[in-house]
């Protein structure tokens, strides 16, 4: 298993919609392995394929406490949602910043698993903005699209100097 490069916002590729997962074999499966020791590693509880560089329709997911429920949707789709519920939401392509988003709090997803068989399952709480928030990245948006233009503007120009200033000492190591 390898770490693989996260994304970070501005960067145009996590815009990018997602194509459809066509064939779930070996290689998708070391892909999804990778995509988990990349998330545990970061640390995150929600990586989509967008932020590591692959266009396609895959996310892995584990919310619990302890990392030892992993999640993987190939091709994922709500289906149902219903209430609102506001949560502070992070992105490990965009660290270091939380902002306040509002989605459906109770939704049910149908998706591929890692062998290819398709599942629904219910969600809510977490889970529920978890599985919204990384199919928001399969689609190309972020959850900075959620707030103000103001606050998406200075988060990028934030990460854009980072990004520079972490550019310059590679360069001089």
């Amino acid at each position: 298993m390898a770490v693989l490069n996260i994304l970070h916002f501005p960067d145009p590729k996590l815009r990018r919609v997602a194509e459809p997962v066509e064939v779930v074999d070996d290689a998708m499966r070391e892909l999804i392995d990778n995509m988990f020791e990349t998330m545990y590693d970061a640390p995150g509880i929600g990586l989509a394929a967008p932020q590591v560089g692959v266009n396609k329709r895959l996310m892995v997911i584990d919310v619990s406490e302890e990392s030892d429920q992993p999640l993987a949707f190939i091709n994922p789709e709500v289906i149902t949602a219903e209430g609102k519920k506001s949560y502070d939401e992070g992105c490990l392509s965009v660290p270091g910043f939380y902002e306040k988003v509002t989605r459906p709090d109770v939704i049910r997803v149908r998706a591929l698993d890692r062998n290819g068989e398709q599942f629904e399952m219910d969600a809510d709480d977490l889970l529920a903005v978890c599985v919204q928030h990384e199919i928001d990245h399969l689609d190309g948006k972020l959850f900075v699209d959620y707030i103000s233009n103001l606050k998406r503007q200075r988060i990028k120009r934030t990460l854009e100097k980072e990004e520079k200033a972490r550019l310059k000492q590679t360069a001089s190591a």
